[in-house]
């Protein structure tokens, strides 16, 4: 399963990538919005820093078929070949992801909220399908059994399409969908951070040093016993 940073902010970004092996980003308009500079200025620098071969999901904001066309030919032309162009899954969504896919394009369908969503956007030649797990979830339907079906009918269909799996309020989900052996996961850096933060884990580390320091003396490693 890939692991993607869902956020804009570059600062984040570089201390997750400092630590975690990460393919890529995604953003949405919501999370540029929040960084308060112009959009291509924020999604250049997280190019810039990511590298021309890392993922990088960006959305159109159009909701006319045609308009999201020409968003997404600006987006790639801005940003790279490796730019993912995330389209809403919605009637002139599926207009756009068929037109893009067509051409060549890298295409993420988004707001996927049920497994006919993905069909379809499977059919019209996604790259990605990206369910919205814990939103799913506030729906008072399982998210992750969607996301679980959704991977099963494009396994079943032959499609190419894999899930990116978004929207997550907790590690289990993430492990849940790991496990299932799903396409990727876009996570937040703070949840992101959260899959290996652990008081058990930190205890056991420091028993070990403090072990190892009773027995060679205060703050020596294996660099520096005798």
């Amino acid at each position: 399963m890939k692991l993607l940073i869902d956020g804009a902010n570059i600062e984040k970004i570089k201390k997750i990538y400092e630590y975690y092996a990460i393919d890529g980003v995604t953003t949405n308009p919501s999370i540029l919005a929040a960084e308060g500079r112009h959009p291509y200025e924020v999604l250049k620098e997280i190019r810039e820093f990511i590298g021309e071969d890392a993922e990088l999901h960006v959305q159109v904001i159009s909701t006319n078929a045609d308009e999201m066309i020409e968003e997404g030919h600006k987006m790639v032309k801005e940003l790279g070949k490796n730019t993912y162009i995330k389209i809403p899954t919605i009637p002139e969504g599926l207009k756009a992801i068929k037109a893009l896919s067509s051409e060549g394009y890298k295409v993420t369908a988004t707001a996927i909220y049920t497994p006919l969503q993905a069909f379809l956007a499977a059919k019209a030649g996604a790259d990605y399908a990206a369910p919205y797990v814990n939103r799913i979830d506030n729906l008072g339907t399982n998210g992750i059994e969607v996301a679980r079906k959704i991977h099963d009918i494009f396994k079943n269909n032959g499609f190419k399409t894999q899930i990116l799996a978004a929207s997550f309020k907790n590690s289990l989900q993430v492990l849940e969908l790991c496990e299932y052996g799903v396409g990727a996961s876009t996570i937040a850096p703070e949840i992101i951070e959260g899959l290996i933060k652990n008081t058990t884990i930190s205890s056991a580390v420091e028993t070990f040093v403090d072990d190892f320091e009773h027995f060679c003396g205060k703050h020596k490693t294996m660099l520096n016993c005798e």
